[in-house]
């Protein structure tokens, strides 16, 4: 299969990108300022990078030293002005890396582009600077100028997006929310996809569909009581709650079980790890056992038999509630790199670099990488049977 060109920004320690390496694009550059991230990538020779991977400001990335054309730009443009869990400044918040995100289609007219961020730019708050995103994304030669406000630029937007005749660079866009869970990820990790095609493309694209369950877990374990047996685990006795559900689940479905592939839970994804304490744990890359965790309001960890709450980088490392794991009679314990790595689906011989709250806050940063791989198929498969003109 022949690669297509990419131009991968805010990198991270790769998640995005391995994605959608594999589902077939091969990136010309990769762009990332945090130097354990970089470090991460050389560490795993990330796609024969060569000196592809520009370790540095983005703002200072020279595009045109990138001399194929490229099929796709995408990126992870850091969410923190946005997170609802940081201090939400968003388009007042340095760290908004949109207008460069904007700027790398504006120089390289890439014939599709593919953006993921946190479910907190849509909040009502920020929905007006998120329209106005969205805008310069439909339109990036239409740049903002110097000293020019925001809101007079988006304005500007407006004026043209409105106007019959359209003479500058234009991509058809289209933004959705999507829960990693749902296509296959052992975790409950809502995120912000953008993808938008060139005009010429005619790419006919949709956000490709739901592969996985809630419905589908539930059948699977108080239905047909298969998730129990395949652990060999003897089948916990119903509440009442999960009675109730069970028999809406049998109303909604009758004797037919959800198409869909249950839920992957955190259980599925680390059946096969050893305990971290044990002797077995040190023949598998970063699989230690870091002690400290407790549980405290708001913080419980994640139920070994759900997908994990969405994984989180933190202000200083990890916020202990989020990466732990729950056990079954209640007690808990941080999850392992490993661990993480095989919640964000990471390769398992993929090797982080950095301390333990760098790694975890690279991790807790990352694009899960068997959803990537299912976006990049379907942007993939677009952009191979459209021609350009």
């Amino acid at each position: 299969m022949k690669k297509l060109n990419s131009i991968e920004l805010f990198a991270g320690a790769g998640g995005l990108a391995i994605g959608l390496h594999e589902a077939g694009f091969s990136p010309k550059a990769i762009v990332e300022f945090n130097k354990d991230a970089c470090q991460t990538i050389r560490s795993n020779k990330l796609f024969n990078y060569g000196s592809g991977l520009y370790e540095g400001d983005v703002s200072l990335f020279d595009y045109l030293s990138v001399n194929e054309t490229i099929d796709l730009i995408s990126g992870g443009p850091p969410c923190q002005p946005f997170s609802l869990g940081g201090k939400a400044k968003g388009h007042s918040d340095s760290r908004d890396m949109f207008p460069e995100a904007v700027r790398a289609i504006r120089e390289k007219k890439p014939r599709a582009f593919v953006f993921e961020n946190v479910k907190g730019l849509l909040r009502k708050n920020f929905f007006e600077y998120f329209e106005y995103i969205i805008l310069q994304l439909q339109y990036p030669s239409i740049a903002k100028k110097s000293k020019e406000e925001w809101l007079e630029h988006r304005a500007r937007l407006e004026r043209y997006h409105t106007q019959s005749k359209h003479t500058e660079l234009e991509y058809n866009v289209v933004y959705r929310l999507v829960n990693a869970a749902d296509y296959g990820v052992p975790q409950k990790r809502e995120r912000v996809f953008i993808v938008g095609f060139r005009s010429d493309i005619d790419a006919k694209w949709t956000f490709p569909e739901p592969t996985h369950s809630e419905d589908a877990l539930f059948w699977d374990k108080w239905i047909t009581k298969n998730y129990w047996s395949r652990h060999k685990i003897k089948t916990p006795i119903l509440n009442d709650k999960e009675i109730k559900a069970s028999e809406r689940l049998r109303a909604k479905y009758g004797m037919f079980e959800p198409q869909s592939k249950p839920w992957v839970t955190v259980r599925d994804a680390l059946s096969d790890l050893p305990d971290p304490k044990s002797a077995r744990a040190k023949s598998y890359n970063h699989h230690e056992f870091k002690d400290g965790a407790k549980i405290y309001p708001g913080h419980t960890g994640s139920y070994i038999d759900e997908p994990s709450k969405a994984l989180k980088a933190g202000g200083h490392g990890v916020p202990g509630g989020e990466n732990m794991i729950r056990f079954e009679d209640g007690s808990v314990r941080y999850f392992t790199v490993r661990e993480s790595a095989r919640i964000q689906t990471f390769p398992d011989s993929y090797k982080f670099q950095g301390a333990w709250g760098e790694v975890m806050r690279q991790l807790g940063n990352a694009v899960p990488t068997e959803l990537s791989r299912k976006v990049g198929q379907s942007i993939f498969h677009a952009l191979k049977t459209k021609k350009s003109t």
